[in-house]
């Protein structure tokens, strides 16, 4: 098989699996705890950068477009969920990915990947979902930073830290062989 053909199924897949995230959510508030963000994070961990991205990319328009992919699906639908109070955290899922997939680079055969890589595209990768994430929830709902970091971001911090190490688990396994594949 192609390569090209190969990207375009693990994109494929990665979008699917971040999709099927949505199922397990735990609303909390305006931002629910969801498992999107452990596939959004292994997409870049294991695709790389551009791949990885582009798994996420095609989640997001998947959503925007009305599909029932974000977490609590419900109302509202489509494009105005990413205007809505987690869409700052959905377009941090590309940034997270990016980064990720970035520090990791692209999976090639034959080369193991240095588990402190792993480690820190990881941690960095999960981190900077929090960067657009909290800058839109601040300005939504209209609070000062105390505020914004009470809701946005210490109730996920330790369920985001055990995702992290599970993709760092997960991911080098995967990285071998999706590597293989691409020969």
């Amino acid at each position: 098989m192609n390569k090209k053909f190969h990207a375009l199924v693990f994109v494929a897949l990665f979008a699917a699996l971040i999709s099927a995230g949505a199922f397990i959510a735990f609303p909390i508030g305006p931002v629910p705890i969801v498992l999107q963000n452990l596939f959004t994070l292994l997409s870049g961990l294991v695709l790389g950068p551009v791949l990885g991205t582009a798994a996420v990319g095609l989640f997001i328009a998947a959503g925007a477009v009305g599909a029932p992919v974000f977490a609590n699906n419900g109302s509202p639908m489509g494009i105005a969920r990413l205007l809505g109070p987690s869409g700052g955290y959905l377009f941090g899922y590309l940034l997270g990915a990016f980064v990720a997939g970035l520090i990791v680079g692209f999976p090639r055969p034959g080369v193991k990947t240095p588990v402190w890589r792993i480690v820190l595209a990881a941690a960095t990768g999960m981190f900077v979902v929090y960067i657009p994430g909290l800058i839109r929830l601040k300005f939504f709902l209209n609070v000062d930073w105390k505020q914004t970091f009470i809701v946005g971001f210490l109730p996920f911090m330790i369920g985001d830290i055990i995702k992290g190490v599970i993709a760092g688990l997960i991911s080098p396994r995967l990285r071998r062989t999706i590597a293989q594949l691409f020969v």
